[in-house]
């Protein structure tokens, strides 16, 4: 019997459904989504050792891939006598304790929310002792005084005599009084090395202006590199200088003041005054103390030491016969450095030289009657009744100890020096 001719048919190769789910499941496991059901599947063979497994193409975005769901262990897939590979995940790392290495600054997240917890009141340091308020320097004490209640009391002059020194204290405003003595007083005086206070005896000026005690300590009273010895201040009684208060104290009646910062502000406004400071310029000046030969003066906050030559032409034995501390003085300007801060002045150029004329008064040969004014290297100074000096020597019968100075004696005049402006006699005997 003939065979039938069979067409072969191609029919979709076949599967193995246990490879495919082995497949699936490993697809799965690394986490990559099934593809849809209507799309046939491309023929999957296991790459070879040599050959890199390619990467799925992931699947388009706008087709709806429900997400594999994978049996649960010991569920059953449905296949009967068909294997099913289960895939063990791996085995859970312990978390270990890993040392957290420092850091020198931590996020706000890092800081803890709650303060940390004090430690024990064995570990914990004692309490620091309170510290003592500082003391309140003499400025603030002053502010805080009550001055209606303090002055409440007082007369119409010792209101005004306090209302004066307040307003210098606060204003470095300066008053005017009389030096009436100069006391040995104990002072606190701040080390300029160590800082510390110390207290020292030293004589201080005494001004009362209506009742209250104005104290000015010898530091005080002149600048430092102008300080001058004890003796000189112990003249002063009598003078008139300007101050300016630097302490008051209410509740005794007693304030410290200070004449040098008051000089300092004068010599400020003399140096800045051209009508005052120009050469020639007349001014007025105080006689603070008087020596036998020196004379110290202070014009506008300088103090000047004065002889004998600026003071008058007319020889003066001893200063202190002719001038007294608390005088004023006119004078007039030779000189001002305002580098240097020195000035100049001359009393006797206020005054006209007796010189001029006196050689027609008194002519060469005349005898005229003169007063013994004093003595230097062996000349003798006369001074006649109109002024003018007369240097002078002794007769050969006559020795320096037969004359004294103040004594009267008669002259003979014998020549006058125009270039030094001086004229020379004889002294013929005491008179």
């Amino acid at each position: 019997m003939p065979r039938k001719k069979v067409n072969p048919v191609e029919e979709p190769e076949q599967v193995n459904d246990t490879e495919l789910e082995s497949q699936v499941t490993e697809d799965a496991v690394e986490g990559l989504e099934q593809p849809p059901a209507d799309i046939p599947p491309e023929d999957v063979s296991p790459p070879t050792v040599d050959e890199e497994a390619p990467l799925p193409e992931p699947p388009p975005e706008d087709m709806d891939t429900p997400p594999v769901e994978f049996p649960a262990e010991g569920q059953d897939t449905g296949q009967d006598g068909e294997a099913t590979v289960q895939v063990e995940p791996p085995p859970l790392e312990e978390p270990v304790d890993v040392p957290e290495e420092p850091s020198a600054m931590k996020p706000f997240w890092m800081e803890p929310s709650t303060p940390p917890s004090p430690p024990p009141a064995a570990e914990q340091p004692p309490d620091p002792e309170p510290t003592p308020p500082l003391p309140k320097s003499d400025r603030q004490n002053f502010y805080g005084l009550d001055f209606n209640a303090l002055d409440r009391g007082l007369t119409a002059e010792e209101r005004q005599e306090w209302n004066s020194i307040y307003a210098s204290y606060r204003g470095r405003s300066a008053l005017t009084g009389t030096i009436i003595g100069v006391d040995p007083l104990h002072i606190s005086v701040r080390n300029k090395e160590t800082g510390a206070m110390e207290k020292k005896t030293m004589y201080c000026a005494i001004v009362v202006p209506y009742r209250v005690r104005v104290v000015i300590p010898d530091t005080e009273m002149w600048e430092q590199e102008q300080a001058r010895p004890d003796f000189v201040l112990q003249n002063m009684v009598g003078a008139t200088i300007d101050f300016i208060i630097i302490k008051v104290d209410r509740e005794n009646g007693v304030a410290v003041a200070s004449r040098r910062l008051a000089a300092r502000s004068q010599r400020y406004f003399f140096a800045h005054r051209s009508s005052l400071s120009q050469t020639g310029a007349q001014v007025k000046c105080r006689v603070l103390s008087v020596g036998p030969r020196r004379c110290l003066v202070e014009c506008y906050g300088h103090d000047i030491n004065l002889t004998q030559r600026e003071l008058r032409y007319t020889a003066i034995p001893d200063l202190r016969d002719e001038y007294h501390p608390g005088e004023e003085l006119d004078c007039v300007v030779t000189g001002f450095d305002p580098e240097k801060d020195d000035l100049q002045i001359s009393v006797k150029a206020t005054q006209s030289n007796p010189f001029d004329g006196a050689e027609q008064r008194h002519p060469v040969g005349s005898r005229r009657y003169a007063t013994i004014a004093g003595k230097y290297g062996g000349g003798v100074f006369c001074n006649l009744p109109d002024g003018t000096v007369c240097m002078c020597n002794y007769s050969y019968q006559h020795e320096d100890s037969d004359f004294m100075v103040g004594d009267t004696v008669i002259v003979l005049v014998q020549r006058f020096a125009e270039e030094k402006r001086q004229m020379y006699g004889k002294i013929m005997s005491k008179w």
